[in-house]
Formats: structure tokens, sequence, C-alpha cells
């Protein structure tokens, strides 16, 4: 580890182990009794409070430090400082905690079980290794069903090959680590490990929904190893082919559609998705969104959607790209439709920190928050569940991944 690094975090460890052990103790809270004068009150003293933000202020910086999308050698003991920091902290200074990006949230949020997943980072990995990319989450429960769903229904098709993972949001990866323990490779970590257990048929399965920037990303990551593994073969992420324009829909964006109408319906207690038009309600799919040329994907689902009947499922987008999917947008064509009732849904696939803070969250930018500003809707409720884990998205997946090895 970089030396200066280390001195860095040994010294705010040191400050936050004194501030969690206690401050000095309080000055009088009066002064005492001159022969002249009665008693003067003295203000309590504040140096408690300065060191309870002074504690969490050091925390906030160590998480701070691997908010990042870059790793380094400094990483893994950086990751292991700002987790033996929180820990020494009290309750009442764990709320303090207020960083460029951290919060009490970044260590204190329940988001589940991390020991339920699958890190999927084991050598003995044999000739034939399948590398499942996702950008990642750090919601242990949508990890576990969404991407390592995924992952086992994978497993599960093609026993002979050994199924590895990849995150390639570092960010991520080191939240997960610095929180629970669970250690996931990223790109280059993934492919140095096929590359040292002697893989030669590599095939590359993302979990991506499109052709976006994420995918691109992926893509330039594998051009470095071309010349290590005999072949690296890459599979069609969720949706397939983009297409030219928001008229083009293909089989694979067919599946998609019909499995999250399928299982939102389900779960909102009606047959299908003309039973809830029926009953006035509407269903509202959220997507990331992106200023990428694939943003019209985004498109195509809505015309996918248009031409499979579901005149009462809406494509939305956190970024509110393409413009008609932005929140606003969204709120005006249900309104226009005649819907009373709004059920909010990711169409992403993992529920992770968008589905559950951008669109069900409890800000008032959240997208429920905005549907029920709007005073148009007599009921507003979300959904919380990812793509990845309904069994015919996770078969499309498999079937893809069946494409590329024959």
């Amino acid at each position: 580890m970089n030396k200066r690094v280390s001195i860095w975090i040994a010294a705010v460890l040191a400050m936050v182990m004194l501030a969690g052990c206690g401050s000095t103790a309080a000055a009088p809270t009066t002064a005492p009794a001159a022969e002249t004068a009665a008693p003067v009150a003295v203000p309590e003293t504040t140096e408690a409070v300065v060191d309870d933000q002074a504690a969490a202020d050091a925390v906030a910086e160590l998480i701070d430090a691997i908010y990042v999308q870059q790793r380094t050698d400094d990483t893994d003991a950086q990751c292991a400082a700002a987790k033996a920091a929180w820990d020494a902290l009290t309750d009442g200074q764990k709320e303090l905690v207020e960083g460029e990006n951290a919060d009490p949230d970044y260590f204190g949020r329940d988001t589940g079980d991390a020991s339920l997943d699958d890190p999927r980072n084991a050598d003995d990995i044999g000739q034939k290794e399948i590398l499942v990319v996702s950008f990642g989450t750090s919601f242990n429960d949508s990890r576990v069903a969404d991407i390592k769903g995924i992952e086992d229904a994978i497993q599960a098709a093609f026993p002979d090959w050994s199924v590895r993972r990849a995150f390639t949001a570092q960010i991520i990866i080191n939240h997960v680590q610095a929180r629970d323990g669970e250690t996931i490779d990223n790109m280059d970590q993934a492919l140095e490990r096929a590359v040292a257990n002697g893989v030669k048929e590599l095939v590359v399965q993302p979990t991506h929904l499109m052709h976006g920037a994420e995918y691109d990303e992926m893509m330039e990551a594998l051009e470095g190893y071309k010349d290590k593994i005999e072949t690296i073969t890459v599979a069609e992420p969720l949706l397939g082919e983009v297409g030219s324009d928001a008229t083009v829909i293909n089989a694979d964006k067919e599946v998609a559609a019909k499995a999250v109408v399928a299982a939102a319906a389900e779960d909102a207690g009606f047959a299908d998705a003309a039973a809830a038009a029926e009953a006035g309600t509407a269903f509202v799919l959220m997507g990331h969104g992106t200023a990428h040329v694939a943003k019209v994907t985004y498109s195509q689902m809505q015309t996918q959607m248009e031409k499979l009947g579901y005149d009462n499922v809406f494509i939305g987008t956190v970024e509110g790209e393409p413009e008609e999917t932005s929140c606003e947008a969204v709120i005006e064509a249900v309104k226009a439709a005649g819907y009373q009732n709004v059920i909010l849904r990711p169409l992403m696939v993992v529920a992770g920190d968008h589905a559950n803070n951008d669109m069900a969250g409890e800000d008032e930018d959240s997208w429920k928050s905005m549907f029920e500003a709007d005073g148009g809707f007599e009921s507003v409720t979300a959904q919380i569940a990812g793509l990845g884990s309904i069994a015919e998205v996770q078969d499309l997946y498999v079937a893809h991944t069946k494409a590329v090895i024959g």
C-alpha cells in the first residue's frame, strides 16, 4: 500500500477512535459565586458537538475516497478503513455523516443479506468460461434476485462451462466490499483471472439492456485481451440490436415486453394488462435513459407495447432521454389517456438505487412523489422488482448465450 495513503488512513482512524471514545469533560455550567455579584451562567460547552461532527466528517472523507470509478493498489485498505471508522462511531455520530457522496445510508441502510449472493470469483475455471458482465448494484436483495438469478440460469443451462461475474461500476464494487466484505471482480480483474486460469474459450454475456454506453465500455475493455485468450465471443444484451428508429422492434423486445407486463399485472393482482386497463390502472415502466444513440430503444419499447395492445403501459426514463420519456411527459400522457391509478415499475435489469430512490423514494423529486404531487391520480404505487428476476427474461439471456456457443 502507498505509504502516504497508509499514514493518512491511520491519522483519520485515530481521530475517529478518539472522538468515538467520548470528548473531554464538559466545562462547569456556572462560574464560582463572587462576593459582589450573583452567579453568572456560562454556556454549555460545544466541544462534544464539535468532536462528534469531526468524527463524522472523518468517516465521510473515507467514504468519498472509495466512491470512485478507478481501482488502485490502495482500494482494499481504504475499504477496510472506511468500515472500521464507521463501526467506531456512535449512533448519533453516524447520523452526522455527510460528504460529497457520503451519507448515513452508505453503511447504515439495510438492503438485504449479502451472504445469499455468490460473487463467482473463484479460480479453477477450466478452458471454457462464460463471463456475465453487469453494471452492478449495492442493493443486496436485488443483486441476488436479479444478477445472481441470471447467472444461475446460465450456469444451469451450460453445466460444462464455468460462469463467472464482472461488474463495470467500481463505485459499487467498493461499496459492497467495504460494507459487506464481499469482493467482486471488475472487468480487468475478471479477464486477468481468465488468462491466469488458462481459459481458451471466453463467452461474454452482458446483462445490459441495450447496445449503449456501458456496452461500448465493455467492448473496449475486451480489446486488450484479444491476444491473450484464443476466442472471445460476445452475446447480445437483453433487447438485441438497436435499430434505426422508433418503429424498429424485434423478437427480443417482444419477449421482454410481454414478460415485464405480465409480471407487473400479476404482482398487482390483475389477470393481464387488459384487466388492469378496465380498472383504470396504468403501468409506468421506468428505464435509465441515455444520451447515447441507443436511446431510441426506449421509443422502440413504447412502440412494442402499442403493437401488443398494451395501451395502458407507458415507458419513462430517469434521465428523460428521449424527451418523451421524462417524468413530466409521462405524467401528462397517462392523464391524457384517462387512467386514475398508476403502478410504477423499473424497466431495468436490476431494481437497485434508481428503483428504490429515483422511482419509489420519499424525496419530492422521486417519480412516485411527482405523480402524487400532480394531484391527478387516485393512487400511485410502486413495484420494486428488476427484469433479471423474471424467469422469461432469464431464459432470454440463456438463449442469447446459446446463440453464440452453438
